[in-house]
C-alpha cells in the first residue's frame, strides 16, 4: 500500500469549536468519519487506499487530537462539524463507521453539498434493542481508573463478547497497565488510547439522539451505500434493514469475512476502500 503524505488543516465549526483534519491524495473530496474510541489515526490505512482517486479528509471528531473539546455535546453539533468540513473542502462524498455513520447521516440530511453517502453499520436503536446498555458499567470503571476494564466493557457492549472480554478478570489488569504505558509514548498527531477510551462517554448520546433519523432518512436525496460485515452483531444488521426499507434508492453490500471494524487500520480497510471506489466512481 502506497502511503501518501498528509497535511493538517483546521477550521471553525458553527459553535466556535476548532475541528482539525488530516488531508491526503487528490481528486474529488471524500470525508471519512471515524467511530467511537477512535481518532483520525484509525482511518489512515483506509485513507491511503483511497488517496489515489480522492482528496481524502479525515477529521478528528470534537474532543480528540487536532480538534477542540466536546463542549455542549449533541449529535446536531457533530453534524455541524462535518458540514463545516464539507464546506471548507468542497467535498461532496462522505463515509462514516458506527457512531461516525450516525453523524454522517445527520450531516447528509442537513448539508445540501453532500451527494454520496456511505454508512457502515450505524448503531441506531431499533427493535427494542439498546446499543448503550453498557454505559453504566463503563462509567463506574472510568470513575475507578480501570481503563482496561472500561475498554473491554465498550468492546463487548458494541461488538459482542469475545474470548478476550470473557476472560476480563485476567485481561483487564494487563490492559490497564498497557493503556497507561501507551499514553506516555504517543507521537505526532495521534491520540492516546486512554484519551480515546475517555471519549466514549459522549458517543452513547449520539446513539440515543439518533432514533429520529430513521424517519428523517426518507427525506435524504443523496445516493446511499449501506455497508455491513458478515460477522457483525445482529443489532447492527437490524439497523441496516430498517434503513434499507426507509431508503429505497440505497444500495446495500454485505462484506464477507469481516465484522464491525473492517474500516479500521486493524481490520480490512482495502476491502472497504474497494467498495467505496466501486460506488463512487461508477
Amino acid at each position: 500500500m502506497v502511503e501518501f503524505p498528509y497535511c493538517v488543516h483546521k477550521m471553525t465549526s458553527r459553535d466556535g469549536t476548532i475541528i482539525g483534519y488530516r488531508q491526503l491524495g487528490s481528486g474529488p473530496g471524500l470525508i471519512l468519519v471515524h467511530g467511537g474510541m477512535m481518532g483520525s489515526q484509525n482511518f489512515m490505512k483506509l485513507g491511503y487506499a483511497l488517496a489515489d482517486r480522492f482528496t481524502v479528509c479525515i477529521p478528528d471528531r470534537r474532543g480528540r487530537g487536532l480538534s477542540g473539546s466536546h463542549g455542549n455535546y449533541s449529535l446536531e453539533r457533530e453534524g455541524e462539524d462535518m458540514s463545516a468540513v464539507a464546506r471548507k473542502t468542497g467535498a461532496s462524498n462522505i463515509f462514516g463507521l458506527s457512531s461516525g455513520a450516525i453523524i454522517t447521516l445527520e450531516t447528509a440530511l442537513n448539508e445540501p453539498a453532500i451527494r454520496n453517502v456511505i454508512l457502515y453499520e450505524p448503531p441506531i436503536p431499533v427493535g427494542g434493542f439498546d446499543p448503550t446498555r453498557w454505559v453504566g458499567q463503563y462509567d463506574d470503571e472510568i470513575a475507578k481508573g480501570k481503563y482496561g476494564a472500561a475498554l473491554l466493557t465498550v468492546a463487548a457492549g458494541t461488538n459482542g463478547p469475545t474470548l478476550l472480554t470473557r476472560l476480563r478478570f485476567i485481561t483487564a489488569p494487563l490492559l490497564n497497565l498497557a493503556v497507561k504505558a501507551e499514553a506516555k509514548n504517543v507521537k505526532g498527531d495521534d491520540v492516546s488510547l486512554k484519551d480515546l477510551i475517555l471519549t466514549m462517554r459522549y458517543d452513547p448520546q449520539a446513539v440515543v439522539q439518533s432514533t429520529a433519523l430513521m424517519e428523517r432518512a426518507k427525506q435524504l436525496r443523496a445516493d446511499v451505500l449501506l455497508l455491513g460485515g458478515e460477522k457483525s452483531p445482529d443489532y447492527l444488521k437490524m439497523a441496516l434493514d430498517v434503513l434499507e426499507a426507509a431508503l429505497p434508492q440505497a444500495t446495500r453490500v454485505n462484506l464477507k469475512g469481516v465484522g464491525h471494524l473492517a474500516a479500521d487500520n486493524g481490520g480490512r480497510p482495502k476491502l472497504v476502500a474497494r467498495e467505496l471506489k466501486r460506488f463512487l466512481l461508477n
